[in-house]
């Protein structure tokens, strides 16, 4: 029997939907975008819950787009499905996040990277533990963290998030929390939890998404910059230079300074 991607919970109050790969860093491939839709399409067609939390388990948020799967794609006659759509079909799952009509809470405990980081982004209210980290390592393989970058920029800012794409650092819950990635640093998640169900639970889905809506059409994001990252991503994944990076890590576990 396959096993699914998601493990998800119904509480009287919430959903928890848990990234479910843990041999595989939590990280996300069309298969677990897909889960993941299909869950948030039964959401919207019952009037309760009103709060979505999203999470991962074992140490690890989520450590972005599975590159073995991409290779693995890319290795087929025709590239496969995975460089063709995995990078639009992420980006509309973000985009669904910022406008679905109920709140979404991330909650980091552990490592978030790459694509991960999008889904912390794209959350209505992000909380995380002391111990979580934080990266955009895309550069290493000469990939730009594009569809990714535009969430985290709404988040932190342009300079904040510049400098996380071009260095490709790590850095810690504290400073996630002054730069404005996460909204709360906490060991007691669920005590965060439990206070916005009840501030939620208050508030009409319609409410909720009225006011996702119009902020998302003031604010920085645009069908113009979503489809150019798409582009710049798909094109990347193109390039002989970066596969040949993502196999060698992948296969090796060899970075590009490392190369004989």
């Amino acid at each position: 029997m396959t096993e699914t991607t998601l493990l998800v919970r119904d509480d009287a109050d919430r959903v928890t939907v848990t990234f479910n790969r843990p041999g595989r860093g939590n990280a996300f491939n069309m298969r677990l975008l897909a889960e993941l839709n299909a869950v948030l399409d039964r959401i919207e067609a019952e009037s309760r819950p009103r709060l979505v939390v999203i999470e991962g388990r074992d140490g690890v948020f989520c450590k972005g787009l599975d590159l073995q799967d991409l290779l693995e794609a890319g290795d087929r006659p025709g590239g496969g499905p995975e460089p063709d759509h995995s990078a639009r079909l992420y980006i509309e799952t973000l985009r669904r996040l910022t406008l679905f009509p109920r709140l979404v809470v991330a909650v980091v405990d552990g490592t978030a990277m790459a694509g991960g980081l999008g889904f912390v982004a794209a959350s209505d209210v992000a909380v995380a533990t002391p111990r979580s980290q934080f990266s955009l390592p895309e550069a290493v393989w000469g990939l730009v963290p594009a569809c990714v970058g535009l969430y985290v920029l709404r988040r932190m800012g342009f300079q904040a998030a510049y400098r996380l794409a071009l260095t490709t650092e790590l850095i810690a819950a504290p400073e996630a929390l002054s730069l404005g990635l996460v909204d709360q640093v906490t060991e007691t998640p669920e005590e965060v939890l439990r206070r916005l169900s009840v501030k939620a639970g208050r508030l009409a889905p319609a409410t909720i998404g009225d006011i996702k809506r119009y902020f998302r059409a003031i604010g920085t994001i645009d069908p113009e910059r979503e489809e150019r990252a798409v582009m710049e991503t798909d094109r990347l994944m193109a390039d002989a230079r970066v596969r040949e990076a993502i196999t060698d890590y992948v296969r090796y576990q060899r970075f590009p300074w490392n190369r004989p």
